[in-house]
């Protein structure tokens, strides 16, 4: 709220805001939506609602005073929160769109906030503080309640943000760091943990933009534009673009996540969408850690834009649409769809980027110009509240006049200072619309008038006198510039003072002197006498001596004045002490407590303020700048407005004379010689500088610009006109904070012509117009008050226009006129050279006389050349001061030498070198006709490495198209050539096996015989099974469709009759017809190179014919001078024109323009200082200054280039090849002339006359001839350019058609690139899908291939188990009476041991559970068995070979049986597992279609956006066959264009149709009548069939008895296979019996052997043994006898019982023996049970002999 001084009576509306023409655009994301029309962003202390629709403007100014320091949108976008500035500053939360205050949150920061955002539910309210506390709070807003805080960091905090995924989650970012938060349960409840971010490797930096990804990772940005990815705390990976080029050229300020796009915003004023997916999996492979990716899509918004924040637009209807913060000040909206029908980006409004440091009203209308430091000048309407106009220079603005209507009475013009040391002088003038229905509306302009540059560096300051004669310019170079104010600015010159100018003001008109007086920021305050234009010489400089200059110097007493007061306040309170402590006496006294002799003083009190020291007065180092300076009421008098420490007050000060000077020197008081005369506390201000001050037309109150961006209204005393000016006596004032108050300093206050409108600009580029007035005031003024825009003079829109400065280095006026000094002493010492030169001229021309007379004179008086040379040796030293110099001037020029050949080469390289060929211009010879080359460029590196690319991939897809195979083929064949290589190596052995045994003797004769027979007829069968095989082969089945006939009619139910258009919704793009970016690209690289091709082609053409004219001018030539001669010889009456030589013009040899001779170059010289030399001429003879004033003061012209004249030096461009054209045409003569006859004619005789006539005739023919010859020439040659005219005019027909068709591939290209991340991921799912489907087809090939091979192997082992059974039935014979029991042993299943190699695959479950079954079965059949069948013994009467024989054969049948069930088993399990293949492979084909399906889709959307590409067809207009009305219209955009042979094509093919139907009709009717009859044939054929095999098996019934097999009738009779195996055993058994027989011989030999070591080893043994126990008898009776002498004669004798004891265990051991014997041949008998080792017997007692070793009693 305004603050004023109590009981002033000021209205708190004294200033109410008009309009605010300004806006921060350097805070951070101050651009915020409301709803669609409406943004909301801070303005210095007011929030500012700002309707993009209607431009009205809404204000909420900040409740606290102290400034807006941040803003956030509720979700709901029915609230919005405003974070303000100051002591304990609040967040308040309005309501929209009534704006009401809605809650108060207090208490979260200490001075100010620097951002706040609510999370994506709407119910907490994020906060951080700034500097000192740092502060992160969260709030439940609604409640106004704290929930959480921390201190964020302790440097500056930038940014936080709720993450839009994670509940619970933020960050917060800033000054050189990157902190995550999380808002966690702990057992003290809930609290906020942060983890600070490590950036390790990677530089530090200020992190101003971030974003949270779904999973956690943080993306964020940094100060050199890369993009960092977060995950825990550490960098994952520092994401840039290819080739390690930076994401963004500058800092990264926000980044957007939507719908699923990543979009980041840089300060180079990019726009980017990358790939949200590759930056989430990205990783980096390098030790770098850069992951290096290209952006999706880009916009640059504009060249002069820094992108500050984005917000996107709420409207539903209007997704793509986003509105940007541009920090160069403006707010955007941006299109970020990224199509072909995108709009451009769209500047809505522009602002004053930064410091706004120059305002100046009008002084008759209600217009206002601004500049600031962003190079603007701008100009408003206040009144209708729009901006006029503006204009941009080089340079940021400084400061701003507008010139009194004194000077321009019309109110037109403008001053504008620039920080390069230029003013500019602009006129302001409106511009009437030519269409009168537009005629009201007046827009204005700026034209530049005037400009010079009188300072070397900033212009500070800008003055105008109260008469407007002179303008003084102050600047930081310590200058002030004096200009005379007319027609035009004329310099006067300028003066140097002790400081950088600061303010400067003139006194004011009722003052004896024109005085200017100038503040500088060192504190110095100068005042200067106008000079008097035209008094001074500025003829060598500019500045000027002379004047009356005071000076003073501020001298800080800030210090003495606030001592002072606080002496005055203690003394005040010391009275009011002195008073009180009186009236209590005075009570005390009254009451007679306290007599008057009482001491009335504290002594220690006083001795204390006795003891108090002086203290010492503060004087600042640095003196204090002044801001702002203005004359008092005493001409001697002004007042100061102070910076920095010597703040608060406003100083009277005055120039000190040498008398006051010498009275306080005598005084004593040299220490305040300049003090302030007075200082004025400036109360309310806390010490704030005042930056500006402006007094009101009325002089009653004064405008006070504050540095914390307040704006202060002082009141005045009213009376005298002298006390008006005084500020000696300040009243009541008026303040209010507007500005920001950190960066907001007010830098101009002013208020309008007519007073009732106050200006404000400050540092944070805001400007606001504010009211002086009421409401109703207001109204009625702006009905009646409109703003003026001063008129242009007439014709100035036609006057030149005033060339600006634009370069930085320009010359100020006084170094320009400096260097026009410096110019003018070098002409001068050019003007004594070249005197010198006319001298040194003189005496040669001299001394080439003198050398002329001596050659007159006689030899022997002439002198010889070496006399006249005075010194010889000087002659030396100057030829070597010469070479010296030359070499100098080398070395000297070398530099520049070299730096222009490498400019040249550049320029060569940039401009010529990408150039093919020039551009020439063939002309024809009689005629005017031209061909003219294609001016084509080089292709360029970029192609041909794309057109390399194309060609090797092409290459590549070739390749793998031949290696690329369906891999069932081959899987398919596998089997089969599997089984032809098994077949193979059966049949070597099968034949080996028949080559063993070959039958001889009669034997083999009849039987060879047989053979044949049965051969014969066995080939004749099978010649006849073939036949029938390849019938019933060829038969198709009853479904059968011929696959062409299906095709045929495929393809004509897809396009027959149906013409596809591209735009039909239908329509389905082939796959030969489908476009992606790669394939464009092929197609442009094609179509360019073709382009190129032509060109080329046709160059050479032109190129041949101009070769062809420069030849035939040589021919013409030549056939001239034979002409020549030839008249020379005819009379001149007889003699025809000589054909003239045509001219080969430069345009035809474009190439010789830089082939250059010394005789080019020194002409090129000539003409180079012939220019200078009129330049000078023009400068010295030039009056006036600067670009506005004139050219003699001018920077220095750059280097004059004069273009020599082609025709004008032949030997720069010579007109034809060697030998040349001019110097063929210098050697012919025009005409000879023959010589006349002589006066006496010598008679001739008839031979010579009539040889006279025959040789004129002759040399008649031969000029004819010649003649004819070169005009055949001539004409042929102008018809072949004629005929090359002609191909050209084609060929750039087709050229153009082929440019168009360029540009429409590249849109294609453009749009394609759009669509190209899409089709690749969709392509990649198809290509997937159909891999998936071939490993799967392979998969299930292979298990039917296995199954298939145990399908065979399968019935190999039925027809081995057919073979056994045949083989037993064979073994069994006829009438074999043991054929039952035989049978029954065959077939018993018996238990067999299992194999100990268990297969994989089986479980030890199911081995268990197959082996319990198994033996189950085993036991019931072994008991079933062992009840009728004992198989263990051969019963007797049978054969025990043929027993053992049988128990074989059911071995091998057990074998087979059981590999049956096991190759059972695997194929059932294979055929489980195809079954579940082909269930998966139904499921691939499925996806695989919908994969397709989705590729066709989002093929016919991109076939549709690409109908929508604009094509050039150019057509004529008897191709329009669209009528209406038999007139063609005007509106061609429903027709269709299509090709003529097409139309053609399809008009045949109806009647082609025609045609095929009726044909079809034909041939269906002819068909179906043979199929009739066929049916008939094939009933005829089957009973005569029927009829044939009822007569053969009658016949065989009558031969045979019974229907019998032919072919085993044929092996029953001779079988040759049979009588080679009886063979075979019949020799086989012979040597098998004779091998038997040695053997047996052999083993009769062994047993008898045995048996004779066997009965040698049995006594030995028995030997032993009786002396074994005849031993151990004898020590046991011995021992007896010692022991129990005559004991052995009591009862029985123990060695009789131990005897009995061994024959007894002998016994028991035998019958153990026996047992054992017979259970294993039982077990033997059955072949297949189980064997287990006898069972051992107990060991007999063993008798220890006297060694002590065991002897074992065996049976003998």
């Amino acid at each position: 709220m305004a603050r004023s001084t109590e009981d002033s009576g000021l209205p708190p509306n004294l200033l109410s805001v008009h309009h605010s023409f300004g806006y921060d655009c350097m805070k951070r994301s101050n651009l915020q939506m409301l709803d669609p029309n409406t943004v909301v962003f801070a303005a210095g202390n007011i929030v500012q609602i700002l309707n993009l629709q209607t431009k009205e403007q809404q204000y909420l100014r900040s409740s606290s005073g102290g400034g807006i320091g941040a803003i956030a949108v509720h979700p709901s976008r029915k609230y919005f929160a405003v974070a303000e500035k100051g002591d304990k500053p609040n967040i308040n939360i309005f309501e929209y769109p009534s704006l009401k205050l809605y809650r108060i949150l207090r208490l979260g920061t200490e001075n100010a906030y620097s951002f706040v955002d609510f999370n994506p539910s709407g119910d907490l309210l994020a906060s951080v503080g700034s500097e000192p506390d740092f502060m992160l709070t969260v709030w439940d807003w609604a409640q106004e309640h704290i929930v959480l805080r921390s201190k964020a960091f302790s440097q500056d905090v930038f940014r936080v943000t709720f993450s839009p995924e994670n509940e619970g989650h933020l960050t917060t970012s800033g000054s050189g760091h990157i902190r995550f938060w999380k808002m966690a349960h702990t057992f003290t409840g809930l609290k906020l943990q942060g983890q600070l971010g490590k950036f390790g490797r990677t530089e530090i930096s200020d992190i101003e933009g971030f974003v949270e990804l779904p999973d956690g990772k943080v993306l964020s940005g940094t100060e050199w534009g890369n993009m960092l990815l977060w995950d825990g705390g550490l960098i994952k990976v520092q994401v840039c673009r290819k080739n390690k080029k930076n994401c963004h050229a500058g800092n990264i300020e926000q980044f957007v996540m939507d719908e699923g796009e990543l979009i980041t915003i840089g300060a180079d004023g990019f726009v980017r969408v990358w790939d949200f997916e590759t930056i989430d999996t990205a990783d980096s492979p390098e030790e770098s850690g850069l992951f290096e990716m290209e952006p999706m899509n880009e916009l640059k918004v504009g060249n002069d834009v820094s992108l500050r924040s984005m917000v996107k637009s709420v409207d539903p209807e209007a997704q793509s649409l986003w509105y940007a913060q541009d920090s160069k000040g403006g707010i955007w909206k941006l299109d970020l769809s990224f199509s072909h029908t995108t709009k451009p980006p769209e500047k809505l409004f522009s602002y004053h980027a930064g410091e706004i440091t120059g305002l100046a009203p009008s002084p008759n209308s209600h217009l206002v110009a601004t500049t600031a430091v962003d190079h603007s000048v701008r100009v408003y309407d206040y009144m209708s509240k729009t901006p006029l106009c503006q204009m941009k220079f080089n340079s940021g603005g400084s400061v701003l006049t507008w010139v009194p209507q004194i000077i321009d009475p019309k109110g037109s013009t403008v001053i504008a200072g620039f920080e390069d040391g230029v003013v500019r002088v602009l006129n302001v003038y409106k511009k009437e619309m030519k269409d009168k229905k537009q005629s009201q509306d007046v827009t204005a302009e700026l034209l530049l008038k005037q400009v010079f540059k009188p300072h070397s560096s900033k212009v500070k300051a800008l003055a105008l006198d109260s008469k407007g004669e002179i303008l003084a310019t102050g600047g930081d170079d310590q200058t002030v510039f004096f200009f005379s104010v007319g027609d035009r600015i004329e310099p006067i010159g300028f003066i140097e003072i002790s400081g950088p100018v600061s303010y400067m003001t003139w006194s004011p008109g009722h003052f004896d002197k024109n005085l200017l007086l100038i503040a500088c920021d060192n504190g110095f305050v100068i005042e200067v006498e106008a000079p008097e234009p035209g008094t001074y010489d500025t003829s060598k400089t500019y500045q000027i001596s002379g004047l009356a200059i005071r000076e003073y110097r501020f001298k800080s007493i800030k210090s003495r004045l606030r001592k002072e007061e606080e002496e005055a306040r203690k003394a005040a309170e010391e009275e009011e002490r002195r008073k009180e402590e009186e009236r209590q006496r005075q009570i005390r006294r009254e009451r007679g407590i306290e007599s008057d002799d009482e001491d009335d003083g504290d002594p220690d009190k006083k001795a204390e303020e006795e003891e108090e020291a002086e203290e010492v007065l503060f004087i600042p180092e640095e003196p204090s700048p002044i801001h702002y300076v203005s004359y008092s009421t005493n001409e001697d008098h002004f007042w100061l407005s102070m910076g920095a420490y010597d703040a608060g007050y406003l100083y009277e000060c005055t120039f000190v004379t040498d008398k006051e000077r010498e009275a306080k020197t005598k005084a004593g008081l040299e220490d305040r010689i300049g003090d302030a005369r007075q200082a004025i506390p400036m109360d309310g201000t806390n010490d704030v500088p005042v930056t500006c001050m402006h007094f009101s037309p009325g002089r009653d109150q004064v405008l006070m610009g504050l540095e914390d961006g307040s704006v202060r209204v002082q009141m005045l005393e009213t009376g005298t006109q002298t006390k008006q000016l005084d500020l000696s006596k300040p009243s009541a004032y008026w303040s209010l904070n507007i500005h920001d108050n950190n960066y907001g300093k007010l830098t101009h206050a002013a208020t309008s012509y007519d007073n009732q409108f106050v200006f404000t600009t400050g540092a944070d580029g805001n400007f606001f117009v504010f009211d002086l007035m009421s409401e109703e005031k207001i109204e009625e003024a702006k009905k009646i008050a409109r703003a003026k825009i001063p008129s242009a003079r007439k014709g100035l829109e036609d006057e030149k226009r005033v060339e600006d400065i634009d370069q930085k280095g320009y010359y100020s006026i006084e170094t320009e006129k400096q260097k026009a000094e410096q110019d003018k002493m070098r002409r001068e010492a050019e003007e004594k050279k070249l005197n010198v030169r006319r001298t040194i001229a003189q005496l040669r021309r001299q001394f080439k006389k003198l050398l002329e007379k001596n050659k007159e004179l006689p030899e022997h008086l002439q002198l010889e050349r070496k006399e006249f040379e005075m010194d010889p040796e000087m002659k030396k030293v100057l030829e070597k001061e010469k070479l010296d110099k030359m070499d100098l001037v080398r070395k000297e020029l070398a530099w520049d030498s070299e730096k222009l050949k490498i400019a040249l080469d550049k320029l060569k390289h940039r401009f010529r070198d990408e150039l093919e060929t020039d551009r020439i211009v063939v002309v024809a010879i009689k005629t005017e006709h031209t061909v003219s080359s294609f001016r084509a460029a080089r292709l360029s590196k970029e192609f041909f490495r794309l057109k390399m690319e194309m060609e090797n991939r092409k290459a590549t897809t070739l390749t793998e198209k031949g290696v690329s195979r369906d891999p069932t083929k081959d899987l398919s064949g596998a089997g089969d050539k599997e089984a032809e290589a098994a077949e193979e190596e059966v049949q070597p052995g099968q034949q080996d096996v028949k080559k063993t045994t070959v039958l001889t003797g009669r034997m083999g004769e009849k039987v060879a015989k047989a053979l044949q027979k049965v051969e014969k007829a066995k080939q004749k069968r099978a010649a006849r099974q073939a036949q029938w095989d390849s019938l019933y082969s060829s038969k198709p089945p009853d479904d059968y469709e011929d696959p062409a006939d299906v095709s045929a009619i495929k393809e004509a139910q897809e396009n027959m009759g149906d013409y596809k258009l591209k735009t039909a919704k239908d329509y389905t793009v082939p796959e030969h017809l489908r476009m992606n970016a790669l394939k464009k690209r092929n197609q442009l690289l094609l179509l360019i190179e073709e382009i190129y091709n032509h060109k080329m082609h046709f160059n050479g053409r032109l190129i041949t014919l101009r070769d062809k004219k420069i030849s035939l001018i040589e021919k013409i030539i030549q056939y001239r001078q034979e002409l020549i001669e030839v008249q020379s010889k005819l009379n001149p009456e007889q003699r025809k024109p000589l054909p003239a030589i045509p001219d080969l013009l430069p345009c035809e040899v474009p190439e010789r323009q830089y082939q250059y001779t010394r005789e080019s170059l020194k002409k090129f010289k000539e003409n180079m200082e012939k220019q200078r030399a009129e330049d000078q001429a023009k400068a010295a003879g030039a009056s006036g200054f600067g670009t506005g004033f004139g050219s003699g003061f001018s920077a220095p012209p750059p280097a004059a280039t004069a273009a020599v004249d082609p025709k004008a030096d032949a030997s720069t461009y010579p007109t034809s090849t060697s030998p040349s054209v001019d110097k063929l045409k210098s050697s012919i003569s025009v005409g000879s002339t023959s010589a006349s006859p002589s006066e006496t004619e010598i008679e001739l005789s008839a031979m010579e006359i009539q040889l006279m006539k025959a040789e004129e005739i002759r040399l008649l023919y031969q000029q004819d001839k010649l003649i004819a010859k070169v005009q055949e020439m001539i004409v042929n040659f102008d018809a072949e350019l004629r005929l090359l005219r002609h191909d050209k005019l084609n060929l750039e027909i087709d050229i153009k058609n082929a440019d168009l068709r360029h540009v429409t591939l590249f849109q294609e290209l453009q749009l394609l690139k759009e669509f190209e991340k899409r089709e690749n991921v969709l392509a990649d799912k198809v290509e997937a899908k159909n891999k998936e489907k071939s490993d799967m087809q392979m998969k299930v090939m292979e298990c039917q291939q296995k199954l298939d091979n145990k399908k065979k192997d399968i019935e190999k082992l039925q027809e081995k188990e057919k073979a056994l059974y045949a083989q037993f039935q064979q073994s069994l014979g006829e009438n074999n009476k043991f054929a039952d029991f035989l049978t029954k042993v065959f077939k018993k299943k018996i238990k067999r041991a299992k194999k100990k190699a268990q297969t994989e695959e089986g479980s030890d479950e199911e081995s268990e559970e197959e082996s319990e079954d198994e033996s189950d079965w085993s036991s019931e059949e072994d008991e079933s068995d062992s009840e009728a069948l004992d198989d263990s013994v051969c019963p007797p009467g049978l054969e025990q070979e043929m027993f053992d024989n049988v128990c074989a054969m059911r071995e091998k049948r057990l074998d087979i049986e059981e590999a049956m069930a096991e190759e059972k088993k695997v194929h059932d399990g294979l055929k489980k597992e195809v079954d579940t293949l082909q269930k998966k492979a139904k499921i691939i084909d499925s996806s695989l279609r919908t994969a397709e399906a989705d590729l066709e889709a989002f093929q016919l959307e991109k076939q549709q956006k690409l109908n929508e590409l604009h094509v050039v067809v150019a057509l004529k207009l008897h191709q329009i066959e669209y009528m209406v009305n038999g007139v063609v219209p005007q509106d061609l955009q429903h027709c269709l264009v299509f090709t003529c042979a097409g139309m053609v094509r399809l008009q045949r093919r109806i009647r082609e149709l025609k045609d095929e139907k009726a044909s079809q009709r034909r041939h269906y009717k002819e068909h179906r009548q043979q199929h009739v009859q066929l049916i008939k044939d094939r009933k005829l054929m089957e009973a005569k069939i029927q009829e044939l095999e009822e007569k053969c098996n009658e016949m065989m019934m009558l031969k045979f008895g019974r229907i019998v097999d032919l072919e085993k009738l044929e092996t029953v009779g001779v079988n040759r296979n049979i009588e080679e195996l009886k063979e075979k055993l019949r020799i086989n058994e012979y040597a098998h019996a004779e091998e038997l027989r040695k053997i047996e011989d052999k083993i009769a030999l062994k047993k008898e052997r045995i048996t004779e070591l066997t009965r040698d080893n049995t006594e030995k043994l028995e030997q032993l043994t009786l002396l074994l126990g005849e031993n151990k008898e004898l020590e046991t009776q011995l021992d007896s006898r010692q022991k129990n002498l005559g004991g052995e004669f009591q009862g029985a004798r123990k060695a009789d019982m131990r005897e009995r004891q061994r024959l007894i265990q002998l016994v028991q051991l035998q019958a153990q023996e026996i047992d054992a014997l017979k259970e294993e041949i039982g077990l033997l008998s059955r072949k297949g049970g189980h064997i287990l080792p006898p069972t051992q017997p107990p060991l007999p007692h063993t008798a220890t002999s006297s060694m002590g070793r065991p002897v074992t009693g065996t049976n003998p």
